[in-house]
């Protein structure tokens, strides 16, 4: 016999003892025997329990929709917003910062400079379908510490590099544990209840702006006493309180229970639930059909085939469109309006490539600005996510993109200039965050941290891409560049519309199967555990 014990309050027959202490334990016993399939229509077999929805069942989507958002989800927030920050955001605004003083300490030559920026995508885009698939395979959060610590290693190492040759090679390194920052969104995404996680995810952003902040403001102390090479040291030691706090970071249940690591399942949500104050479901927890994971093939089976080229696409126009905004952003201020670069160019043209200028206090204050222009598209974000759907909100944010770049044509000055460029921006930046909400939610557990992996590595094509385009193109036609940024969101406005799925209301899927994904859908809070475990938690 095998028995689970769940830990429950508020039950209507009570002993005196019970009603005393506040709490008691229900033992659920059963036979526990091997699981016997039921054929499905097209052949497919999903587990007996399943197929009984009399039986007292529930699913790991079920008991977090019961347990609910409540402080582990607060702890898991601020842990994983960490990792954003200092994996992500720091690490990235660093390129700001190191291009500009090795352009100007080591003489380098212009297209150097670029290679230290662009060589930090190139090892982003060659870990993240990798990345994805060890999380796929052997956890998130496995996944997720190997990459901090990748990355804790080579960005210390950075800070001791002796010649170009080394710092370029340090920081391609130092992008390939970046790849694996994403993977902490998966971890996160699946355990947050449905109406909280859009809202979750996209809050994450704000970490984003405080890494980015925190980085500025380390850069203007460090930078004019210690140098470059303490400020690469100094940023990467928060990654070392991130992997020490991955020690009470939990496996996901969901990973687990596919895995087929049920007890650790139950054991991850028992403690979400002591956590936050609320009752298990009744019941047993049914055991998903243990299928292979982090299978390339799965992303194209005929279910998510276009869903995955389509998604692809979106994230490499969000990468494109992003990253030239902000390269773009520098040139047309320093133009005064977009009318006056091809005359600004020629004079440029005329100084010697090796001309440099150090970053001044008013740089760094430009930084600033231009990261807490970020914030709007968030708040926009958050509010019509919920209300239009993901789908509709990547669209919109395409579109409004694309028509600001159009509007660029006008010869406008530097003040609508500036508004212009803060809309685009704003609207850009919330829908890469709206493509982190619906990414995860769209696959199944069996390959969703690949997914999000293939899709950053996609991005990272588009962020690659970008300075051809906006400094290189630019040079032969302003207008051949907007046109080229703009046409390229209005696509992917329109191959957000044709997505096959929309997400908004829906849980996270279990299996690859399509029924199975269906059916789990369907039981959402009606599944009787869940109805007798919140029955039990409103007495």
């Amino acid at each position: 016999l095998r028995v689970v014990k769940f830990r429950r309050t508020g039950e209507s027959s009570r002993s005196d003892e019970d009603v005393i202490s506040g709490e008691h334990e229900i033992q659920i016993e059963g036979v526990r025997t091997e699981l016997e399939p039921v054929e499905l229509e097209d052949g497919a077999a999903v587990p007996k329990e399943f197929a009984n929805p009399t039986d007292d069942t529930f699913m790991v989507e079920d008991a977090v929709e019961a347990i609910g958002f409540g402080k582990f989800q607060w702890k898991l927030s601020v842990i994983t917003g960490l990792a954003w920050a200092s994996n992500y955001a720091m690490e990235m605004m660093i390129l700001s910062i190191l291009a500009p003083q090795l352009h100007c300490e080591w003489r380098l030559p212009s297209w150097q400079v670029a290679l230290l920026t662009s060589v930090v995508f190139v090892g982003m885009m060659s870990s993240s379908t990798l990345w994805g698939n060890i999380s796929d395979q052997y956890g998130r959060k496995t996944g997720l510490k190997i990459s901090v610590l990748w990355t804790l290693y080579y960005g210390i190492l950075s800070g001791f590099a002796p010649v170009y040759s080394w710092i370029l090679v340090l920081r391609g390194l130092v992008g390939f544990g970046i790849g694996g920052v994403p993977q902490s969104v998966t971890l996160y995404a699946e355990f947050l209840p449905m109406k909280a996680r859009a809202k979750c995810i996209l809050l994450i952003e704000v970490f984003w702006a405080i890494g980015t902040v925190f980085e500025v403001l380390l850069a203007v102390l460090v930078m004019p006493t210690l140098g470059w090479r303490w400020l690469l040291i100094l940023s990467a030691l928060p990654l070392l309180l991130f992997a020490v706090l991955c020690f009470w970071l939990p496996e996901s249940a969901r990973y687990d229970v596919l895995s087929g690591n049920q007890e650790k399942a139950i054991a991850t949500l028992k403690r979400i639930a002591t956590e936050n104050g609320a009752p298990m479901p009744l019941g047993k927890l049914i055991i998903s059909r243990q299928e292979d994971r982090g299978k390339m093939r799965d992303l194209f089976t005929p279910h998510f085939r276009w869903t995955t080229l389509l998604l692809w696409f979106i994230w490499f126009s969000n990468a494109f469109s992003y990253y030239g905004l902000v390269l773009l952003t520098t040139e047309f201020f320093q133009a005064g309006d977009v009318c006056s670069i091809s005359s600004r160019r020629k004079e440029v043209k005329a100084k010697c490539s090796l001309t440099c200028e150090y970053l001044t206090e008013e740089d760094y204050t430009d930084l600033l600005w231009t990261t807490l222009s970020e914030f709007p598209g968030v708040l926009v974000t958050l509010w019509i996510i919920d209300r239009i759907g993901r789908k509709k909100t990547m669209a919109l944010s395409f579109f409004v993109f694309s028509f600001c770049s159009l509007l660029l044509f006008l010869c406008v000055g530097r003040n609508v200039l500036t508004v212009l460029l803060f809309i685009a921006r704003a609207f850009i930046s919330g829908g890469f965050q709206a493509a982190y909400v619906y990414t995860p939610e769209v696959y199944p557990t069996a390959t969703r941290a690949l997914g999000l992996g293939t899709c950053s590595g996609m991005a990272r094509v588009g962020a690659l891409i970008t300075p051809f385009i906006a400094q290189v193109m630019l040079e032969s036609s302003v207008y051949l560049t907007l046109v080229v940024y703009s046409g390229c969101c209005l696509l992917a406005a329109v191959a957000s519309c044709f997505l096959p799925i929309e997400t908004k209301g829906r849980g996270l899927q279990e299996s690859s199967h399509k029924e199975w994904g269906q059916e789990m859908v369907g039981r959402g809070s009606h599944s009787p555990a869940v109805a007798r475990s919140n029955s039990g938690s409103q007495e």
